[in-house]
């Protein structure tokens, strides 16, 4: 069982390590967000005594680079059946759910260590940690955030067969849910509507937990955030199975 599991996490790992291009190429956009949003609208958010932008931003950038790597790892997938990898995979004698367990840990490890790299770099903009415990916290956040959107991913793929089909899905699902936390904005004294909108959204609480951890500041309880992101990350790890077991090949 955990040979299996190891085996395909080590793929992934594998994979995203020999594309360098890959690797730099997917910081861009964060730091792009850092840059054009934390240092564009850093001096009105000073100014109404909110404190530093860059602060309250970092946490929704980290976040943000860690789904957009784990909801298109479930590309992988799709990739995989157009090129007989996982038919490969799948008539072998071992469960379907340690297979998909072992992809899903594979892709949130590397979602996760983009994740850490935004974070990193993000400290060169004048972001600051507050505290170790609270970094660690931060890592299990990231964690959470990325078993749940790369076993969504994961889920998605399984019933798809195009690879162009996915990518419209996803671009469908990751814009609304990152714009839609409070990634990028306050959530006190928002529109009533979007407040319960921002309320379902899972990344949400990702986000929040993130802020909390980190720098000490968010909407809602820890242990709200946390439990949530936690019963969240496991109901898609069960569904994901499910649809995964399905495959036919």
């Amino acid at each position: 069982m955990f040979s299996t599991i190891y085996i395909l996490w080590l793929r992934q790992i594998k994979r995203y390590l020999r594309s360098k291009s890959r690797i730099i190429g997917s910081l861009g956009q964060p730091i792009l967000f850092l840059v054009a949003l934390g240092f564009g609208f850093g001096p009105m958010y000073s100014a109404s005594g909110q404190g530093n932008f860059i602060e309250f931003l970092a946490p929704g950038i980290i976040a943000m680079s860690i789904i957009f790597t784990a909801m298109y790892s479930g590309m992988e997938v799709i990739w995989d059946k157009q090129f007989g990898f996982l038919k490969e995979t799948l008539v072998a004698p071992v469960s379907r759910f340690n297979i998909m367990l072992g992809r899903t840990l594979g892709g949130a490890s590397v979602a996760m260590f983009q994740g850490i790299l935004v974070l990193i770099i993000s400290t060169f903009f004048g972001f600051q940690i507050l505290s170790f415990s609270g970094l660690l916290l931060g890592f299990l956040f990231m964690f959470l955030i990325a078993v749940f959107f790369t076993a969504l991913g994961t889920a998605i793929a399984s019933v798809l067969e195009d690879m162009q089909g996915f990518q419209l899905i996803m671009s469908f699902l990751v814009m609304p849910i990152f714009f839609l936390s409070g990634a990028l904005f306050p959530i006190e004294g928002i529109n009533r509507t979007l407040y319960y909108i921002i309320r379902i959204n899972p990344l949400t609480y990702g986000v929040d937990g993130l802020r909390q951890s980190l720098i000490s500041e968010g909407y809602f309880s820890l242990g709200l955030d946390l439990v949530v992101l936690a019963i969240l990350a496991i109901i898609t790890l069960i569904l994901g199975a499910k649809l995964f077991s399905k495959i036919q090949i």
